[in-house]
């Protein structure tokens, strides 16, 4: 039966881990992705015998990206970031970083709306018109988002590292 209780269970087990991603994403801290997916969770609950007889993949995913929204709105914004560390006595335990984990460090420092449509198009891997619909914009709209994250992404020093060292290991 669509919108049972089973169902919705079988949905959070089958979605949770794609969903904790996404959520991992935009918010670049583990314990408040699972916030951020357990409130998008309690929100689906009530609504789920009418969510099930739809898309509630689109759904929970569209609820993920206008929650974290307005979480990053109501945000104190009083801390500021120094871009350069004091002095440390011990060895950089951080120097031999992969690739994957500077790319996610890469896509949580942008701003939100690019982050979302770099979330939605390449890591859920959904289209333009898909990832328009979620966001609630027009197609043009995630065109023109993706161009300015890919953009930043690629002018980040710690990407093209990797990105050389890769390079130089294949011709090799």
């Amino acid at each position: 039966m669509k919108g049972s209780s089973s169902d919705f269970e079988q949905f959070v087990t089958a979605r949770g881990p794609r969903l904790l991603r996404a959520a991992w994403l935009l918010t670049g801290d583990a314990h408040l992705a699972e916030d951020l997916v357990q409130t998008v969770l309690a929100k689906l609950w009530p609504k789920w015998h009418r969510i099930a007889e739809g898309n509630p993949e689109a759904y929970a995913r569209k609820a993920l990206v206008n929650t974290f929204s307005s979480w990053w709105r109501r945000r104190w914004r009083g801390e500021v970031p120094h871009g350069e560390l004091p002095e440390s006595a011990t060895e950089d335990v951080f120097a031999g970083i992969d690739l994957q984990h500077s790319l996610a460090v890469a896509v949580r420092s942008l701003p939100p709306r690019q982050r979302a449509v770099v979330v939605l198009r390449y890591f859920e891997d959904l289209s333009i018109e898909e990832t328009a619909e979620t966001l609630g914009c027009r197609p043009g709209t995630v065109k023109s988002q993706s161009l300015k994250a890919l953009r930043a992404l690629r002018g980040m020093p710690a990407l093209h590292t990797h990105l050389e060292e890769g390079e130089h290991g294949a011709r090799r």
